[in-house]
């Protein structure tokens, strides 16, 4: 094996490193062409040619290491359509499906703090390969890197202009327009620096009030990711407007780094994770659109999810954390929507993949459709179903991996019988540690794929129960 190779492991959606330090123009120039050829080996047949989406995001030096990857990748034989700027990650899986490709390489590292660079490989069906193959990526790093006696050629694309295009085709963007324009809805968009970066302005118009548009790979010394702790900004701003402003509907959509996953804050400064867009995207699609199907929901989803499926007659499939598997379903069985708590989420309408733009549109429509306040939507919802609840999550750091083999080791050998002083009525394993308690709360406890960090979710019926369950579980693990 060669040196650079050893320790290059996929995790839930991709792999990812330390600029510098695991990431490297030599890792990736590795990696790129086995990831190239083992797309060919599983969709060539199908797709029948040897072209491959090659495209990144604004991180430091992205374009330089989707150059690279680019000129591996048709060293070794491959036609590669590279991007002329950046782009969603949404955007590269649509063009491969569009392009009839082998599938994409994307430079990026979605949510993850600056310092990390990472490559996402996605499908000939315009999704996140099965784990299969990044295992099959994995193995054949063992070998030597593929070059071809006839190198391929790079040809450069926009990939905003099909992919916008496709997305306006979905979604009444002219009455989202028309409202935004009479007063009646003002629409923030917090793009934190990433690659969101004027996607709702090339599809709604300049109404849109766009904050965090600069190129920042440091992102302020956070991390992209739609999270409250990072959003202080928006917060302000809000605020600020809802003094000066003090009638309308007023929403802000926030995207991640790469922009596939979504959240959103109300107008009155509510912070609306995907557990609660979930349900009100569930709701209007079948409500509003007609649109049926699965719905498709990973572990850590809220129950609230099952109930609004069941009041619209829908089945409910559930997966590990992490979209590929959600993608896994979406292939087999005719699905509505597949979402996961982080934030992404996608739609059997279109392709395989957590989608935030697309999101933020339906979410948009739904608000302009429905007249209400997402905070008041949700309630509404709640209310309907006779289950109310609160959720949060903490990521907490380690200090190393060992600490956190030290952790897994401990919850396999001595299983939590009690947590915060409720009894431990269910263990769900499929991914991580889903504790049922007595009073119908749940606890779930989970590792980080990429990082030294332990993910704690909790969901009860109260904001206060919530976080005395997510004190309890901090202080187990420190």
């Amino acid at each position: 094996m060669p040196v650079a190779a050893k320790s290059i492991k996929f995790g839930t959606d991709g792999w990812r490193g330390v600029i510098g330090d695991d990431f490297t123009f030599e890792r990736l120039a590795l990696v790129a062409p086995v990831a190239a050829k083992v797309l060919f080996n599983t969709y060539g047949e199908k797709t029948d040619n040897r072209t491959i989406v090659v495209g990144y995001d604004r991180r430091f030096m992205a374009e330089d290491f989707a150059q690279k990857a680019a000129n591996v990748v048709c060293a070794a034989g491959f036609d590669v359509l590279f991007s002329e700027t950046f782009a969603p990650t949404p955007a590269y899986s649509w063009a491969a499906k569009q392009h009839n490709a082998l599938g994409a390489l994307v430079i990026t590292a979605s949510h993850n703090p600056g310092q990390y660079l990472g490559l996402k490989v996605k499908s000939a069906f315009g999704g996140s390969v099965p784990p299969e193959v990044t295992k099959e990526i994995e193995a054949l790093l063992e070998q030597e890197v593929p070059v071809a006696s006839t190198p391929g050629k790079i040809k450069r694309f926009n990939p905003w202009e099909s992919y916008c295009q496709e997305l306006e085709s979905k979604v009444d963007t002219v009455k989202i327009r028309e409202t935004i324009a009479s007063g009646k809805l003002t629409v923030f968009a917090d793009v934190m620096h990433g690659a969101a970066a004027g996607g709702l302005a090339r599809l709604l118009g300049d109404a849109v009030k766009e904050i965090n548009s600069d190129r920042d790979p440091t992102f302020e010394g956070g991390a992209p990711e739609p999270l409250p702790k990072y959003l202080s900004r928006l917060f302000g701003v809000m605020k600020t407007h809802r003094e000066h402003n003090p009638t309308g509907l007023t929403v802000a959509l926030v995207f991640d780094g790469d922009c596939d996953r979504v959240a959103a804050v109300d107008g009155t400064g509510n912070f609306l994770s995907s557990q609660i867009l979930i349900p009100i995207l569930i709701d209007h699609l079948t409500r509003r659109r007609g649109f049926t199907g699965e719905i498709v929901k990973t572990v850590s989803g809220s129950d609230l999810i099952p109930r609004v499926a069941a009041l619209h007659k829908l089945s409910v499939f559930e997966t590990p954390v992490g979209y590929k598997y959600i993608a896994d379903r979406m292939l087999a069985a005719p699905v509505l929507l597949g979402g996961e708590e982080s934030g992404g989420i996608g739609y059997g309408s279109h392709i395989p993949e957590r989608d935030a733009l697309l999101s933020a549109l339906y979410v948009l429509e739904a608000i302009v459709e429905s007249g209400l306040d997402l905070s008041d939507y949700y309630s509404h919802l709640q209310q309907q179903t006779g289950f109310s609840s609160a959720y949060d999550r903490i990521d907490l750091p380690l200090a190393s991996m060992e600490v956190r083999g030290r952790l897994l080791e401990q919850l396999q050998t001595e299983p939590l019988k009690e947590i915060a002083g409720k009894a431990v009525t269910d263990c769900q394993t499929i991914d991580g540690y889903k504790y049922r308690l007595a009073d119908g709360s749940w606890l779930m406890i989970r590792f980080s794929g990429t990082e030294p960090v332990l993910r704690l979710y909790c969901e009860a019926s109260t904001l206060e129960q919530v976080h005395q369950t997510l004190a309890w579980a901090k202080q187990w693990a420190e």
